[in-house]
């Protein structure tokens, strides 16, 4: 059978734990656990942990904290069993207990209370986990006692606990209910047996006799090496099975770093528990319809053809992967899926033309360890110094290695025991590649003309026709031919050649694209590529809206690119949920772009493969709707509304005609490079392991399409 989804607290990702929201989208596609905490009084309130600090605002109701010893060391904060129920209940309010989710819902939803949600019309099926038996027992709280009751009251279908005492106590009095043991950390101390978890996990024989499965964290299962790669699984789910324990894997997390191995998908982390070996019976997640897509939509589908018309379009490669615009980067690109693989051309010093991309060495290669002292300030090319390709030659190029580039910032850090892996292509090779691959089409990305033209001497068009002219790609039309450039001058050399596709490259934010301009855009290209923002609206994380752009591109006949899409949950507004199919699903089905432009190419690949792509079958994966959780925020906690795009003006597309190619002492020859030996060895390079309670008054939630459960599985 497939996988349980199990939600902690509810839809935890995006709200408070145990809020009307939270439980709300993930109630009929998951099992709510409940984490429960006890008062004096014996209320139960489902909070995380054995603190209430971070996930409640308790420090404004009572700003003292207390000290107790719990399982043999000092907790210092505000615990549950010093209030009552009632005081929980009236003043007490949840807020998003960790930092990088959004806080526009902290102090709107009161503590759930357990009783108050298994006594309601239609409560969700509901798992307890139970912990701290000895510290509640001390202040006179009887656990066993209290949840035996509500075992008898209330329809329960998992009750877990990491204490095998408490397991044992209630084992024989527990019916139509499964007792699981929960694993914590192989290193943390089980209260009962003072045994490791790391040790009592090799006896599975002697939890059946007090428990019908376990709960372990999912590094038990495929555990991750300290540098943060996966290592080789263990047996630990078929062991399980073999002495009918079942197994439910938990801390899944859509925003949480795992490994490398993953390349910031989610989905191919949840994958790699439910298509590889002996699969689980359970996921246990703060991202309930990430989990449950996977399971519905992606597991075993791995080989069906692609379901929409739309181009997924490398960036520099599989440029997330591996450092891109290699020989790598383009072979993992193909491999995963791609239609179009791009390759953004530069100059050598002497005449070479190669790809990638930016004619600035500093950022994708190692070049600044190297010729610091060819540093140059150009700007025409960017504001800021660099160091160039065409003050350069090819052999020196060749010198240099390539680098990964880590677009989000140190902290998103891509592949980095890839981090300088590949060799450079020039561009005879990235043509050959592509023929001998049987690619759908190539995209020629074309900059800096008219700088090359009138400073170096450089004459990159001719060097570009050339190269496929070479290759006889102005001779077939069996692979597709793109060039692309943000300069009309360059895309109007190409003007005759009717077998080649053009596209204007907008690198500005816009607002809107009056006829006028679009009319002048038609003169030079048949495709226009569009960055995300000048076509969704986001502000502080939130989607607010949508421009008209892509619409009025193609009224006008003009096919739409988006570019860049991304894996890395930061990259994502909260609207995708942390997920890179929500974002890909909503360019595709609500943008309607023609063409994606991504450095995961595998991402997008599998989406378009999945039967959740078409918005007609029953299950499908729904586009976020712009505004539509913002509307769900108080307007007092949104940021002030900004200034609207500039539109694009006519002047912003039409450039002068490319001036003349100066006389250089360097000789501009158009001679094919020497080989870099790019591909020699290629199919041998080892690629990483792969597989990322009642409502309160003051609160009103979007009675949305999207955001009903029942629509999250159509």
């Amino acid at each position: 059978s497939k996988p349980l989804v199990i939600a902690r607290g509810g839809f935890t990702g995006l709200f408070p734990e145990g809020s009307t929201e939270a439980i709300g989208i993930s109630k009929e596609i998951s099992i709510f656990l409940c984490n429960v905490q006890f008062t004096k009084d014996a209320g139960a309130f489902c909070v995380t942990g054995i603190k209430l600090d971070n996930a409640t605002n308790i420090a404004m109701f009572d700003p003292k904290e207390k000290t107790y010893k719990i399982n043999g060391k000092k907790v210092r904060g505000h615990f549950m069993v010093d209030y009552t129920g009632v005081q929980i209940d009236h003043n007490v309010t949840m807020n998003q207990a960790i930092f990088s989710r959004p806080s526009f819902y902290d102090g709107m939803s009161p503590v759930l209370n357990v009783d108050g949600l298994l006594s309601g019309k239609s409560p969700p099926r509901l798992w307890l986990n139970v912990q701290y038996e000895a510290f509640y027992n001390k202040h006179g709280v009887k656990l066993v006692d209290i949840v035996l009751e509500m075992l008898r009251l209330y329809k329960i279908d998992f009750v877990s606990s990491p204490e095998i005492g408490f397991l044992r106590r209630i084992n024989g009095k527990v019916k139509n209910t499964k007792v699981i043991f929960e694993f914590l950390n192989a290193n943390d101390v089980e209260p009962t047996t003072k045994q490791l978890y790391g040790s009592i996990v090799k006896d599975l024989a002697a939890i059946k006799s007090y428990a019908s499965g376990i709960m372990v964290p999912k590094e038990y299962i495929w555990p991750i090496k300290p540098d943060k790669y996966m290592g080789t699984p263990t047996t630990l789910v078929s062991d399980a099975h073999k002495q009918e324990l079942e197994v439910y894997a938990s801390g899944f997390a859509n925003d949480l770093f795992s490994s490398y191995s993953y390349n910031y998908d989610p989905t191919a982390e949840y994958l790699q528990f439910i298509e590889n070996g002996e699969i689980v019976d359970g996921l246990v997640t703060d991202f309930p319809p990430t989990a449950s897509n996977s399971i519905a939509c992606f597991a075993q589908n791995n080989s069906l053809p692609k379901k929409e018309q739309v181009f997924i379009i490398s960036n520099n490669g599989a440029s997330g992967i591996y450092p891109g615009s290699t020989d790598l980067a383009y072979q993992k690109a193909i491999d995963d899926g791609v239609d179009i693989i791009d390759c953004s051309v530069q100059m050598t010093k002497d005449g070479i033309s190669f790809c990638l991309n930016t004619a600035d060495l500093m950022a994708d290669t190692t070049a600044m360890t190297k010729f610091m002292s060819r540093t140059s300030n150009i700007p025409e090319i960017q504001p800021k110094s660099g160091i160039f390709s065409f003050d350069l030659t090819w052999n020196e190029i060749q010198t240099l290695q390539p680098q990964i580039a880590s677009p989000l910032g140190n902290d998103f850090q891509r592949n980095p025991a890839n981090k300088n892996s590949g060799k450079f292509v020039t561009l005879s090779e990235f043509l050959e590649l592509a023929k001998a691959k049987e690619v759908t089409g190539i995209l020629i990305n074309i900059e800096n003309a008219a700088y090359l033209a009138s400073k170096k001497g450089i004459d990159i068009v001719a060097a570009i026709s050339t190269a496929l002219s070479n290759a006889n790609f102005d001779k077939q039309a069996t692979q597709q031919v793109i060039i692309q450039s943000d300069d009309s001058s360059v895309l109007l050399k190409y003007k005759d050649i009717p077998s080649y596709r053009r596209v204007f490259l907008v690198e500005d934010k816009i607002g809107d694209a009056p006829k006028q301009t679009v009319d002048e855009i038609k003169k030079y290209a048949e495709t226009v590529n569009l960055p995300k923002s000048s076509i969704v609206k986001v502000s502080s994380s939130l989607l607010t809206g949508m421009t008209k752009v892509v619409k009025e591109f193609k009224d006008a006949n003009l096919t739409v690119f988006v570019r860049t899409l991304r894996n890395e949950f930061i990259s994502l507004a909260f609207d995708y949920w942390s997920d890179p199919n929500v974002e890909i699903a909503t360019y595709i089905h609500s943008v309607k772009v023609d063409g994606i432009v991504t450095d995961f190419p595998a991402t997008t690949s599998r989406y378009l493969r999945s039967p959740c792509s078409n918005l007609n079958k029953v299950a499908t994966i729904l586009p976020a709707q712009a505004g539509e959780l913002q509307s769900t925020v108080l307007p007092t906690l949104l940021p002030p509304s900004e200034a609207p795009l500039p539109p694009l003006e006519v002047e912003n597309v039409v450039d002068p005609p490319l001036p003349v190619v100066i006389n250089v002492n360097t000789p501009t020859a158009l001679t094919p490079p020497p080989p870099s030996g790019a591909w020699k060895n290629v199919a041998n390079h080892a690629l990483p392991a792969t597989i990322s309670g009642a409502f309160h008054p003051n609160h009103t939630f979007l009675p949305s399409t999207r955001l009903k459960p029942e629509n999250l599985l159509k």
